[in-house]
């Protein structure tokens, strides 16, 4: 794993709603950060959505797999996010797998996440998933 793509999982992973500041060292201030869900533009609504994000979770924790620098300054880290979140599952633990494609210089300046927004969302509310693991079934 490259030394800054390890630093960086390491610095990623110890965040929560109490230490936000933290993005501004990980993150440039014209950060575009995109996943199935948002597009995001700029520190200030990424710190935003983060605030909105940790404020509906509970029990967050990122767990890094493996990573590899395509080129300097791009790279992939392989994670599974595991939280739990009132109105999913029951409030019970939800995991899901996922990669990061990040470019930098001396931050980041592009983050793009690719998960199953399925399994985020629609597989985590009750009748929608029992209907999408019916069909994931019939198509697999």
């Amino acid at each position: 794993m490259s030394l800054f793509l390890q630093s960086f999982a390491q610095r990623f992973s110890t965040l929560d709603a109490g230490c936000l500041e933290k993005l501004e060292a990980l993150y440039s201030p014209d950060i575009a950060f995109r996943d199935p869900l948002h597009q995001i533009h700029g520190l200030p609504a990424l710190q935003a959505y983060f605030a909105k994000l940790y404020a509906n979770v509970q029990d967050v924790r990122y767990d890094f797999h493996d990573a590899d620098e395509a080129a300097p300054g791009r790279g992939y880290l392989r994670w599974t996010l595991h939280f739990r979140h009132p109105r999913l599952a029951g409030g019970g633990l939800i995991s899901l797998e996922g990669c990061s494609h990040l470019c930098w210089t001396d931050r980041v300046h592009l983050h793009q996440d690719y998960f199953d927004a399925g399994a985020l969302l629609y597989e985590q509310v009750p009748v929608l998933g029992s209907v999408v693991g019916w069909l994931k079934g019939r198509l697999a």
